[in-house]
């Protein structure tokens, strides 16, 4: 039997799931997670849920892994120190960025500029230069770039990055100067920019390959320590890691390329939702993923995520294909408090995290939280992990008392004020996807996950007016779901930069196949055979002049029966959409961009056995929440038991292993036939 392993490391907890591809049958389990080693936690994860599903680890053939450990090395500033070579002349390439400062009209009087991942003092120039065609103008000097070498090597380097003008065009001087690399610095791991991103404009160019340069110590530590005590532990399948745009590369490759998993996360529950909706017929998703301490928002449109050209995490924008998710500070962990200057209610974004973790955990935690707000309300049951974890009740009291006193106000609608104010920033985060992207929220369903987001999705999806809300099966493990059904993926770029009415269909067709034998090729490599690979592409347009362009998906088919009019025509269609107008002004293409893909796995979800409508079977006990400004009645019920037809009439609480549902007076909840929970108004 085939079995695959998804696993997801959060802040708080790290989510497996075992799925047997033969039976579709799936095991979850949560364990804490080990924030001073993350191995830690997923080797005590990986030995429980295999003998939850009575295997040992060797029967497991392929090991899906999503990972923050690249974002957190930005986020934290603990990448590498990055020794960065240029051209001759252009050595503050870093420092003098983009002309792009954040806030409003005084942003830039106090705006503190971010100190580049690369420093000036570990910058240095060589001779040499390409030009704008590609074309050896001046030569290399072998002598000057061992001096150069020499000066990094003695300053303490960690990583090397090579950024040459027009490299993107020729890279031959980069490769040059990586090879003397090697013998000067070994051990030290070098990027360079043709091969990191082979696009025009070099500043961008710059930041992604010392970005790249700047995690790939810390990820090749730790994906070599994982790999080991995997392969200690009698694993001896294949280790994949999840890509920012929501595909799989392997090990190997993700410790050459680690700029590709620094969204790698929050893409494992989108391809999860995405998994969910295709088996309950949904098309059209806005994703709510809340952890313990952020909430990560995207938008499924046709059953297919958004994807952008830039990754964004914290104040670094590198130039890397990525789902379009957006978080905020936000989660079950997030810190409630008032501020003596304002005297009003504030929600996050500093979070308990993990440890201490909420009161409610018995943890040593002091500090109010979102989680105390929901025990406190009701919400939350006295126990978690189907009993396991035990909730401290009156230590949660006791914390939201504080926010109630500070307020003048009762206990609780102190935790009701909590509740609401998170569920804001949640609301926030959806419209930016939503609404500040062109499309109407009415049209899409709200899908909750994560530990904590079936309990906000049913109020978030009244805020946004998207129905149904969707608690999926195994919420809590969505991510990890999301890991273990989704595909390889891989792409390369080239920079074209020609106006539309001087670019010949030839011209197109001939870069579009030489890139799509690169990128098969490198499936091939990974193991997978010709007829499991699928090749797309994207062609960015702009009019001409415009200092942005927007990525078309395109069929090659389309684009041989239908010509360059047909694309241009398509982007004006979408330039409209997207800002409500269009120019007369040229169009210009400005790259390519080939994609390879992996079969997709298509494994149908477990059908639940019929019901006659009546939850009774699944009911727990009768409860008392606080709602609508008073303490209303409610009931609890086993999500195990439950049966598809079943229909559930608010307020309830649906229990599991991994998470808890809340359902809100005036709504009623319908079990679809694979167990989602489907929330509308009454």
């Amino acid at each position: 039997m085939a079995y695959r392993l998804g696993v997801d490391v959060g802040g708080t907890f790290t989510d497996l799931l075992l799925f047997d591809e033969a039976s579709s049958e799936f095991w979850r389990h949560k364990t804490p997670s080990t924030p001073h080693d993350s191995s830690v936690g997923i080797l005590n994860g990986v030995e429980a849920i295999c003998a939850k599903a009575g295997i040992k680890p060797s029967d497991v053939e392929v090991f899906l892994h999503g990972t923050t450990v690249a974002t957190n090395a930005i986020l934290e500033g603990k990448g590498s120190k990055v020794g960065l070579i240029v051209t001759e002349g252009y050595r503050q390439v870093m420092q003098i960025a983009r002309s792009f400062v954040p806030g409003g009209l005084a942003g830039w009087i106090v705006w503190p500029k971010p100190e580049p991942l690369a420093a000036l003092e570990d910058t240095v120039e060589i001779k040499g230069r390409m030009n704008a065609q590609g074309e050896e103008i001046r030569p290399i000097d072998e002598a000057n770039i061992r001096a150069a070498l020499e000066t990094l090597k003695a300053q303490g380097i960690e990583a090397l990055t090579v950024s040459l003008m027009n490299a993107y065009l020729n890279g031959a001087h980069e490769k040059r100067v990586g090879e003397l690399a090697a013998e000067i610095l070994p051990g030290i791991p070098v990027s360079l920019s043709h091969q990191v991103l082979p696009e025009m404009q070099e500043y961008e160019r710059t930041l992604t390959t010392v970005a790249n340069a700047a995690v790939r110590p810390v990820v090749g530590r730790y994906v070599r320590n994982l790999r080991d005590k995997l392969r200690g532990a009698g694993m001896a399948g294949k280790l994949a890691l999840l890509r920012s745009d929501g595909g799989l590369m392997s090990s190997e490759k993700s410790e050459e390329h680690p700029v590709s998993l620094l969204m790698s996360g929050p893409a494992g529950g989108v391809t999860g939702a995405i998994w969910v909706g295709k088996n309950a017929g949904i098309r059209n998703i806005l994703t709510l993923d809340v952890g313990g301490t952020s909430t990560d928002v995207a938008l499924i449109e046709n059953l297919e995520a958004r994807r952008v050209r830039t990754t964004e995490v914290g104040h670094l924008a590198v130039r890397a294909s990525a789902l379009d998710v957006k978080t905020v500070g936000a989660g079950g962990g997030s810190i409630a408090y008032v501020p003596e200057l304002t005297g009003a209610l504030r929600v996050g974004p500093q979070s308990a995290g993990a440890v201490p973790g909420p009161v409610a955990y018995g943890k040593g935690g002091t500090l109010p939280t979102v989680t105390d707000a929901n025990v406190v309300l009701g919400y939350l049951p006295e126990a978690l992990l189907g009993g396991t974890f035990k909730l401290d009740r009156e230590g949660a009291k006791k914390a939201v008392q504080t926010i109630a006193d500070a307020l003048g106000i009762d206990l609780y609608a102190a935790a009701r004020g909590i509740i609401d104010i998170v569920n804001e920033n949640m609301f926030g985060a959806l419209r930016m996807i939503s609404v500040q992207q062109g499309y109407d929220p009415r049209d899409f369903a709200v899908m909750g996950f994560g530990g904590a987001g079936p309990l906000h999705v049913n109020a978030v999806a009244r805020l946004m007016g998207s129905w149904p809300a969707i608690s999926p099966v195994s919420p809590g493990v969505l991510c990890a779901l999301g890991d273990a059904t989704t595909r390889m993926r891989t792409e390369t770029a080239r920079s074209f930069s020609k106006l539309a009415s001087k670019t010949t269909l030839a011209e197109l067709e001939a870069i579009l196949d030489e890139m799509a034998c690169q990128t098969e090729q490198e499936l091939k490599d990974e193991g997978l055979s010709s007829d499991d690979i699928t090749i797309t592409f994207e062609i960015d347009v702009r009019y001409s002049g415009q200092a942005f362009e927007v990525p078309m998906d395109v069929a090659r088919d389309d684009l041989k029966a239908k010509g360059i009019g047909w694309l241009t025509e398509r982007f004006d269609e979408e330039h409209r959409r997207l800002f409500t107008f269009n120019m007369d002004s040229e169009h210009e293409i400005v790259n390519l961009r080939a994609v390879a893909l992996g079969k997709a796995l298509e494994l149908p979800a477990a059908r639940l056995p019929e019901g006659n409508g009546d939850p009774s079977d699944a009911k727990i006990r009768d409860h008392e929440l606080w709602m609508n400004g008073q303490m209303m009645p409610a009931v609890i019920y086993d999500r195990a038991k439950l049966k598809a037809n079943d229909v559930i009439k608010g307020p309830a609480i649906v229990i599991e292993m991994d998470s808890t549902t809340l359902i809100e007076a005036d709504c009623i909840a319908t079990v679809d036939h694979v167990g989602n929970i489907l929330i509308n108004l009454a």
